[in-house]
């Protein structure tokens, strides 16, 4: 006689009577079973103390699911989150790319942004206070992302999430009080510093709500903001340019409102729950749908506990390396184009509300193209490093078309090269889904996740330094260069990660596993490297 399998909804008043025996049947499962060696030595009854959030509402086993009610929980969960962090990313991503529209309203005058050497015939213009202010942002960042992405693993989401961005939109309206570059370098860097949370916080929930396959599609959807944004936000800008009167200057209207509008988002965020385990915006049966069907991909839910071990591991880990470096390289563009895209266009005959303009269909490619691959991905296997290299290639030609074609007035040849360029959107958000959907354990995703946009940042801070305004008659050749070697670098380290997570996978596949017990591994909270029944999507 074969024993059934007990459904979710069968089982749901059982696991919520369970609270009084929940340790007592983890601690005799840990005893009784017999457990697959981890790839890396480790026992997982070290762990049992500190299981994922799961095994909270979960038992051991696992239970049948429902797809149409698999789907209809991803359905809700797809409804909360997704239109609130495409709207966050949008205002993180309005707020940097501010500053390319505001230096075409005065904000280089105004704040002595760029410095005139008469002392040279004919006297030359450096921009490299300009180039400062775009790179602080990121250092910025850089020193905030670590410590508030373990902070917020370890407290409530919205106790953390509400306060710093609440100060985010504070400190982004204080740019209209500005009155020296000095004092943009001390904004720019503190605003940097509470924006990190931002993207970290998303990967996270991203990688913590959905299966493997989901989440590219997932990912895509709320970094598809970065192109979406630049459409929403050059209008926006296109509308102060109107402006004529009123005692503040166009570009102190526009941080105005960017930090308004991020304040209004700060006041969402008390919304967002801490895990699935705890969503009020589903039903106690929807929960534990809605946790169940991550076992199967033992990436895991949500731990609060920080584990030495799996920084070790995240640290250790080579493609953990791999996709920061690619992230480094491929993001060298955006700290050039955000800030100086709506500069450079204008140096090709472009008026300043032309110029704002052209912004449009570069992030219009963003979006679209940043959607398709997340869509390709979530339909067809193992095809995220074939998309990013294939979407590296317009990056390349779009560089190399600004850089050789003769610019003249209002010029066709550049303009779409430029246009081209908003192929960097995709390949950033392939990395992201690649990254984090390959990574498991808690401490080791929030790790990862920092370590990626740790490398986001030093391609902000790279980017803009390769604009150099003395090279401008030569079409500014290190910047162009500079960018072709980078995705030629992203491009080899795609192969790397696809060579090594496929030998590994291989491996995996020939260990005598007892599959059995590949359920009760699942909520553990294991890294990817601890636990043998995890396999790597390419």
């Amino acid at each position: 006689m074969v024993e059934k399998t007990p459904s979710v909804s069968e089982n749901t008043a059982a696991i919520y009577d369970m609270q009084g025996e929940k340790q007592e049947r983890l601690e005799t499962d840990n005893r009784e079973d017999r457990q697959p060696t981890s790839t890396m030595g480790m026992d997982p009854e070290s762990h049992s103390s500190q299981y994922d959030l799961a095994a909270t509402i979960l038992p051991s086993h696992a239970q049948i699911v429902d797809p149409t009610l698999s789907r209809r929980v991803r359905r809700k969960i797809d409804l909360f989150f997704i239109p609130l962090m495409w709207v966050g990313y949008g205002f993180v991503y309005y707020d940097k790319a501010i500053l390319g529209s505001a230096i075409l309203f005065g904000m280089t005058k105004d704040l002595s942004l760029s410095v005139v050497d008469r002392s040279t015939i004919p006297p030359t213009t450096s921009t490299a206070r300009l180039s400062w202010a775009t790179s602080i942002f990121y250092f910025g960042m850089l020193c905030g992302l670590y410590p508030l992405t373990l902070t917020l693993q370890r407290f409530s989401l919205s106790r953390v999430l509400v306060p710093v961005v609440i100060l985010w939109g504070v400190i982004a309206m204080l740019t209209a009080a500005v009155t020296s570059w000095r004092g943009l370098f001390v904004q720019r860097f503190f605003l940097g510093f509470v924006e990190s949370i931002i993207p970290t916080t998303f990967m996270g929930i991203v990688s913590s709500y959905y299966t493997q396959q989901e989440q590219a599609l997932r990912q895509s959807w709320w970094f598809s903001s970065t192109g979406a944004w630049t459409i929403i936000g050059g209008a926006l800008n296109y509308g102060f340019a109107q402006i004529e009167g009123g005692n503040l200057k166009r570009w102190q209207y526009i941080y105005l409102l960017a930090g308004a509008l991020t304040i209004l988002f700060g006041f969402a965020c008390f919304l967002i729950p801490n895990s699935a385990v705890s969503a009020w915006f589903l039903t106690p049966e929807d929960r534990i749908v809605a946790v169940e069907r991550l076992r199967s991909g033992q990436t895991g839910v949500r731990c609060q506990v920080l584990k030495s071990a799996q920084i070790k591991d995240a640290l250790t880990d080579v493609k953990v390396w791999i996709a920061a470096l690619m992230m480094a390289a491929a993001y060298t563009v955006n700290g050039a184009v955000s800030g100086f895209g709506p500069l450079i266009v204008s140096t090709f005959g472009y008026t300043t509300l032309e110029s704002i303009l052209f912004q449009f269909p570069l992030g219009g490619v963003c979006f679209l193209f940043i959607l398709l691959t997340g869509w390709l991905s979530s339909r067809i296997p193992n095809i995220r490093l074939l998309l990013l290299v294939l979407c590296c290639l317009p990056v390349m030609a779009g560089c190399i078309m600004i850089w050789k074609s003769t610019w003249g007035h209002r010029p066709v040849v550049p303009v779409i090269g430029y246009m081209l360029i908003g192929f960097f959107g995709p390949v950033v958000s392939l990395i992201i889904s690649t990254g984090m959907a390959n990574v498991a354990g808690a401490t080791k995703k929030s790790v990862t996740a920092a370590a990626i946009f740790v490398a986001y940042c030093v391609g902000n801070i790279v980017g803009p330094q390769l604009v150099r305004t003395q090279t401008l008659e030569r079409h500014y050749p290190e910047l162009w260069l500079g960018l072709v070697i980078c995705y030629c670098i992203v491009i080899v380290l795609a192969g790397l990660l696809f060579v090594s997570m496929r030998r590994e996978n291989t491996r995996r596949a020939q260990l005598d596993l007892d599959e059995t017990q590949r359920e009760k591994w699942a909520f553990r909270d294991l890294t990817d490297r601890e636990n043998p029944y995890f396999r790597y999507v390419l």
